[in-house]
């Protein structure tokens, strides 16, 4: 029998609408006891995804909200279990009462991803598929939503079930004749089953190829914007995100340290760090911000070099052009385009200017076109996170075990257990095999209530 856990799904901000969900064998009765609906009937006798209007009772029976509830009898809601929502209005502190009252009413607080992992563990959802939940929460652009919402639907797990399927009837035929000597069962080849293991590689391998390309649309691109002093580094972050997230000023020197923040532009989520200006100093402060400059320099998958087009292009330039075309993918910006120009003209750059806008549009373009979108993979089937990647790679290693062993002529038994690791490896990747204690971990992702 399952304890019910109650949450608010919503969090606490203020918001036209507030969601509680409860679940558990008791779900039911227990918001049967706070909620009591207009139509003078009990919640226990409500039809399954019907919305009932009524009023939300608090501890002590009085009114506290009006709103609508709905009921989900098991096995057929989002947990497996009975599970009960109120969509109230959206006051924090009202929602507070109301979860204290759903408390004393026989809840508990559910903790954070208990609801997915539930499901997970009552076989609603496999671990990709729960892992996406927590991806298409936090999705910062419209292509991880996408990708997230096709890992929701089952693309991954599609794609493994398929795999793990072969292998299951490779390793089911080699028993059988291994164990039934006496049965007709058709002799165990060896060699009929090398193609089919290397299509299963061929098809783990389209899979894990796409994890660099999903690490980065999760977690964005590492960007390191770098410059002189007052080159137009910091207002060109502000720019891109909308507001004024760093400190501008006329004096050199003015950002320290360096600051990060993520950004979607064009489609491309980027994690853009502006850095101290790069030039030779004595303060030790300011030698420190440029010494991380460098090395976040060093780091970055983007660099986008600031150089100041009202100014004369120097030698410190130069070298931070150098710097930048030494990362994987470069940009240069010709900052402060408003102004009258005095730099010589530069191959290939972006003229920007931060204070009316021009040229932001054209570095949109200009980042979007390092980082275009592979249309060619399908929705939901870009790997987003190490744990899936691991677990694919491990697989896809035995099996080029298993088909090794094949071309080199060993016995059948050192095959199968090569695929039988592929197949335990596969099991990790979807859940059918994974072990608490990972399982505990993926679900401390998520927030509660979801």
């Amino acid at each position: 029998m399952s304890d019910t856990i109650a949450a608010i799904s919503t969090g606490n901000i203020m918001s036209a609408l507030g969601v509680i969900r409860l679940s558990g064998d008791d779900a039911i009765a227990v918001v049967s006891r706070v909620f009591v609906p207009f139509s003078g009937e009990s919640m226990e006798n409500a039809q399954d995804r019907i919305l009932v209007y009524g009023k939300l009772l608090d501890t002590d029976g009085k009114t506290l909200d009006i709103c609508l509830c709905t009921i989900s009898r098991a096995p057929k809601s989002y947990t497996g279990e009975n599970t009960a929502e109120l969509q109230c209005h959206g006051s924090p502190a009202m929602l507070q009462r109301a979860l204290l009252s759903l408390f004393s009413a026989g809840a508990r607080q559910a903790l954070a991803g208990e609801f997915t992992k539930r499901a997970f563990l009552n076989g609603k959802m496999d671990l990709t598929q729960a892992e996406a939940v927590i991806d298409l929460i936090h999705a910062d652009t419209a292509l991880a939503a996408k990708n997230a919402a096709g890992q929701l639907g089952g693309a991954i797990l599609r794609r493994a079930d398929a795999v793990y399927s072969s292998l299951t009837d490779i390793s089911a035929h080699y028993h059988a004749v291994l164990d039934y000597p006496d049965e007709d069962i058709e002799e165990f080849r060896l060699n009929e089953y090398e193609n089919e293991i290397s299509k299963a590689i061929s098809s783990l391998n389209l899979l894990y190829n796409t994890y660099e390309r999903g690490s980065v649309m999760n977690s964005g691109v590492p960007t390191a914007i770098i410059g002189r002093p007052n080159a137009g580094k910091s207002s060109l972050l502000n720019a891109l995100l909308g507001y004024d997230r760093a400190i501008v000023t006329d004096t050199p020197g003015t950002t320290r340290d360096t600051i990060e923040e993520r950004v979607n532009v064009g489609g491309v989520l980027l994690r853009l760090i502006d850095t101290a200006g790069l030039r030779t100093t004595e303060d030790e402060v300011e030698r420190l911000g440029v010494m991380r400059s460098r090395q976040a320099a060093e780091k970055a998958q983007l660099v986008i070099a600031v150089i100041d087009s009202s100014a004369e292009i120097s030698e410190e330039d130069s070298e931070i052009i150098t710097l930048a075309k030494n990362a994987p993918k470069s940009i240069i910006v010709l900052s402060k385009s408003d102004l009258p120009e005095a730099s010589a003209a530069i191959d290939n750059a972006v003229s920007v200017s931060s204070v009316t806008l021009d040229g932001i549009s054209d570095l949109e373009s200009a980042i979007q076109a390092l980082f275009p979108v592979d249309y060619a993979v399908p929705t939901g089937e870009i790997l987003t996170n190490s744990r899936q990647a691991d677990a694919i790679s491990r697989a896809i290693a035995a099996l080029e075990s298993a088909h090794s062993a094949i071309k080199s002529g060993v016995t059948a038994d050192a095959v199968l257990t090569s695929c039988e690791d592929a197949m335990g490896a596969l099991g990790e990747l979807t859940g059918k095999t994974v072990r608490e204690d990972i399982t505990a971990r993926i679900f401390e992702r998520f927030c509660v209530g979801k």
